[in-house]
């Protein structure tokens, strides 16, 4: 399996609140470019993954977000009956269906399993301890022509890589889908 890292991101590298969760002063940024190109893009993601890595923030955020969301259709039941695979020193128990604690030193062991990509949504310290890890396979980020100015950022000061870009595409209302493999893969 793939570790896949599939970030909402401004301009400026701010991943925080792009739906609308928590106290952030721009949450819900992403919202105004929602689009029929944007919906099938994360659906057919979603639907080509076997399943979810997320860090204890996000886990929280889905856990009590996704389970009582009404309408959702088949993306819904996707990403409640997907596997999810939790990073937290501090969950003891998870509540939502087919969730599973695990830690950082079984995650090479997950991706020498047989399967298709594992989506790493959210999740910015997750996702840096990953890239100090050398465990990304791929980087599939969303970026908007926004520029926040604060907030969370994808990576903090001092995280590297050197990546290779494999694929670019324009979606709608200015957002673009860049596409990134660590180099030398």
């Amino acid at each position: 399996m793939k570790i896949v890292v599939s970030e909402f991101v401004s301009l400026d590298g701010v991943m925080e609140s792009p739906g609308g969760e928590g106290n952030y002063k721009y949450k819900g940024w992403t919202m105004p470019y929602v689009s029929d190109t944007f919906l099938k893009f994360k659906r057919d993601e979603l639907f080509a993954a076997d399943g979810l890595l997320v860090g204890r923030v996000t886990y929280e955020i889905f856990a009590s977000a996704w389970p009582k969301m009404p309408d959702t259709s088949d993306f819904g039941e996707r990403m409640n009956n997907l596997p999810k695979y939790v990073l937290s020193h501090t969950l003891k128990e998870l509540s939502w269906n087919n969730s599973r604690l695990i830690t950082l030193k079984e995650i090479p062991n997950l991706k020498q399993a047989p399967g298709r990509d594992i989506l790493v949504f959210g999740s910015g310290m997750l996702s840096e301890a990953l890239m100090e890890q050398d465990l990304i396979d791929e980087y599939r980020l969303l970026i908007y022509p926004v520029v926040l100015g604060e907030g969370k950022r994808l990576l903090r000061d001092g995280v590297h890589a050197t990546l290779e870009l494999t694929e670019t595409r324009p979606l709608d209302k200015g957002v673009v889908l860049v596409r990134y493999i660590p180099a030398g893969r």
